[in-house]
Formats: structure tokens, C-alpha cells, sequence
């Protein structure tokens, strides 16, 4: 049996003022979760889909705003660093080891409201 294909991208609940301030500035992307920077943390927490961001969601942001985060839709490809899917709780989730380029990022959405 041939090895299951990498999903081509990734999503990254990331908090408003730390996207728009990579943004800003022109800068790659470099906060891991909430509260936690890719230094601190050794890696970026990204999701496979929909159902992932959704627990995320749930267990680690509920007590904020909806609208102080965004869901950055990541091209995998376009990142110079390694993505390694690893265990997490049960399930497997992608992680990437180093900044995420303001390029790789295709897509910013309002996270879904169902949390």
C-alpha cells in the first residue's frame, strides 16, 4: 500500500494582534498558540481540518472573543521549514518547526463560531 499523501495545507488558530503584526511589519509568522511563541515552544501547532480546529477551539480559546482570532489557511509547500505530524492526545496533528513566511499563508478566516 503506497503512503498516505500530506494534506497540501495546514490552519493555525492564530490571535488577531499577533497576525496582523507579523503583517505589519513583513515579517514571518512566529507565535506557536496562544500565549507561546514558535522560541518558547520549538514548533508551530497547526491542524489537519476542520474537525481539529474545532476542538482546539473548545479546549484552548473558548474564553476569548471570536472575533480577537483568525484561522490562517497555510500552502505546506511554501514552507522552508519541516512539517512533522505527531501524536497529540489521541489524534495526530501537523506541526511545523520554524517561522511560517507571510507567503506560505493563502487564506485568513473568522474562525468558525460553533465552539
Amino acid at each position: 500500500m503506497a503512503p498516505q499523501a500530506a494534506r497540501p495545507h495546514l490552519l493555525h488558530i492564530a490571535e488577531r494582534r499577533h497576525w496582523e503584526a507579523a503583517r505589519a511589519a513583513g515579517a514571518a509568522y512566529t507565535m506557536s498558540t496562544r500565549g507561546r511563541t514558535l522560541a518558547e515552544e520549538g514548533f508551530i501547532h497547526c491542524s489537519s481540518d476542520m474537525d481539529q480546529v474545532h476542538g482546539v477551539l473548545s479546549r484552548f480559546y473558548a474564553d476569548l472573543d471570536p472575533a480577537e482570532l483568525l484561522l490562517l489557511v497555510i500552502d505546506a509547500s511554501r514552507l522552508d521549514a519541516p512539517v512533522r505530524h505527531e501524536p497529540v492526545d489521541g489524534a495526530v496533528f501537523p506541526h511545523v518547526y520554524g517561522p511560517i513566511p507571510l507567503s506560505a499563508v493563502i487564506d485568513v478566516r473568522s474562525v468558525p463560531e460553533t465552539r
